[in-house]
């Protein structure tokens, strides 16, 4: 394949598992700050600002619809939902004859729903019910791609893409939302997370399941208590969860297998020894330790190896130079 496809169908993936993430933490802001105080409301937008990597705004409660419009419909803003979206259009354009005509089609036509509409159409319906489309609409593109493309090189890249963006969100909600608990006084006192009185936080932590689609798959495994060691247990070294850390990172390494034996490329080694170094820190990983040691220091050192996989994976099979390539 050559590589400016394997940018594309990479970069498309992303784009729409990003488009799927702000959404979903949109969705479930909207719903957590309804009946929230001003103060309160400033709060979630900063923690949702965070786990997006935007600029920390100061957002009041007449300002909401401001905050809405730019993480939802502003084409500058390249974290809003349209952007990814289009992002994600424009890189599936370019590999048209990559992926399947009902592919195309699922995501032109996404594309056009998100793009002819309106902030303050969505601001005086139901966002609720915009978001959940965007949702749907990725989960739909996703599914077509599984169903009618062969599972070959391509589609790997496909699943590549989705797990690094998943990981690195996943990753990075964990590191905001235990920032904040772990700085408040009574956790740094007693340091340790158990301790903590959890009533205080629990809305936190139903928002924080929910940014994941997590609630329910949780409480299947830990029943309803809410308790933050085996929140972090849950989201980060679950083997069966699809949006744990460690589940993606094991997705990341089969995808990164499968193309090192389909393309024959010696120097796929490397990027594949950094997945599997990754895939053991959480394979061996104990939470207890973890919580231990310093949370945000591991949750950092994984963003850092994800990180180090994306620049690789680049250098391997994306930018290496033609003479490289020629005696591969």
């Amino acid at each position: 394949m050559l590589s400016r496809a394997a940018d594309n169908l990479y970069w498309m993936s992303r784009y729409l598992e990003r488009a799927e993430h702000t959404a979903r933490l949109l969705d479930v802001n909207m719903q957590q700050t309804l009946d929230n105080t001003q103060e309160s409301a400033e709060q979630y937008w900063g923690l949702l600002c965070a786990a997006l990597r935007t600029p920390p705004t100061q957002v009041g409660a007449d300002d909401t619809y401001t905050m809405l419009e730019a993480l939802t419909f502003d084409a500058e803003n390249g974290a809003s939902v349209l952007a990814c979206v289009a992002a994600a259009r424009e890189n599936a354009r370019q590999v048209r004859e990559q992926i399947s005509s009902e592919m195309w089609e699922q995501i032109n036509r996404f594309y056009l729903r998100v793009h002819r509409a309106q902030a303050e159409d969505l601001w005086r319906t139901e966002p609720h019910t915009f978001f959940q489309g965007v949702k749907e609409g990725v989960h739909q593109s996703q599914g077509i791609a599984d169903s009618t493309m062969s599972h070959g090189e391509g589609w790997r890249f496909l699943q590549l893409g989705r797990s690094i963006e998943r990981a690195s969100a996943t990753a990075l909600l964990l590191d905001v939302y235990f920032n904040v608990f772990l700085s408040q006084p009574e956790a740094a006192a007693d340091g340790d997370v158990e301790q903590t009185q959890v009533a205080t936080i629990e809305p936190d932590w139903v928002g924080l399941l929910k940014c994941c689609t997590a609630f329910e798959a949780y409480c299947k495994v830990y029943t309803a208590t809410l308790r933050p060691r085996s929140i972090v247990e849950f989201l980060l070294l679950n083997a069966e969860f699809p949006r744990s850390v460690r589940f993606t990172t094991d997705a990341i390494q089969g995808a990164l297998q499968a193309i090192a034996r389909t393309t024959g490329q010696r120097s796929a080694g490397r990027v594949e020894r950094l997945a599997g170094r990754l895939r053991a820190t959480l394979d061996y990983a104990q939470v207890d330790e973890i919580l231990d040691d310093n949370l945000h220091s591991y949750l950092d050192g994984v963003q850092k190896q994800l990180s180090r996989i994306h620049t690789t994976l680049y250098e391997v099979f994306m930018e290496y130079p033609i003479t490289g390539a020629l005696t591969l």
